[in-house]
């Protein structure tokens, strides 16, 4: 049976635009917007919140079932709620970035994860982001997109993102917690980080992105067209 609702998964490394070119996307086509990493970093917040034990099994399953993830679209941006708060902008702060992927890699919070971004995308188009979405969350995604750029862009993205937010940190530190998170990312037993076979891949180290949003939906175009 074929689906009524059309899903364009976008994966790739940490700091790759990701989100940018997914936003875009779906702002285009008016298709709902899921970050998931934006999940994975409230789970973690709250982990950091409560004092949750990453090595007690009991302590995390008990966390995960009392956390509820939404999000709230605006004009310009959509907001992250966890159990109703509004913590868009405390998830993004570097104290979240140095612990998300070591949160992210353990079984019991990916698989409660998927199971929430695969109840969002039912009955609706949607455009998700990630690191497991055309792997693991929506393997019969109708478009998939692997981002990838240079690591000194992607430090130099993210560092510029920190210091708007007043964070004190250099580009040395950057470096070190993107190349962590890429390799806990890559190796984790869990749904890690690969690009899917039938991904389009795009390496936007030089392009703007305007550019990356023209590529995305001219591929939409066409799977669209074949329907």
């Amino acid at each position: 049976m074929k689906r009524e609702n059309f899903i364009i998964a976008i994966d790739g490394f940490s700091s790759c635009g990701k989100s940018t070119v997914a936003k875009a996307v779906a702002k285009e086509l008016q298709f709902v917007f899921i970050d998931s990493g934006a999940m994975y970093r409230a789970v973690t917040l709250y982990f950091l919140r409560n004092q949750v034990d990453l090595g007690n099994t009991k302590d995390i399953e008990n966390a995960l079932a009392h956390i509820h993830i939404d999000f709230l679209p605006e004009a310009d941006k959509v907001r992250v709620l966890l159990n109703d708060e509004d913590v868009s902008e405390e998830i993004r702060m570097m104290r979240i970035s140095e612990k998300v992927s070591e949160v992210s890699a353990l079984k019991a919070v990916r698989q409660a994860l998927v199971k929430q971004q695969q109840d969002l995308g039912k009955r609706r188009n949607i455009v998700m982001d990630g690191r497991d979405i055309g792997t693991t969350v929506f393997p019969d995604a109708d478009l998939k997109i692997f981002m990838t750029a240079s690591t000194d862009v992607r430090a130099e993205r993210r560092l510029a993102e920190l210091l708007h937010k007043g964070e004190s940190v250099t580009i040395e530190e950057v470096k070190q917690n993107l190349a962590h998170r890429d390799y806990i990312d890559s190796t984790r037993e869990e749904s890690p980080l690969r690009q899917a076979e039938d991904a389009l891949v795009i390496d936007n180290t030089h392009l703007t992105p305007a550019e990356q949003l023209q590529i995305v939906l001219s591929e939409y175009a066409k799977r669209a067209g074949e329907r």
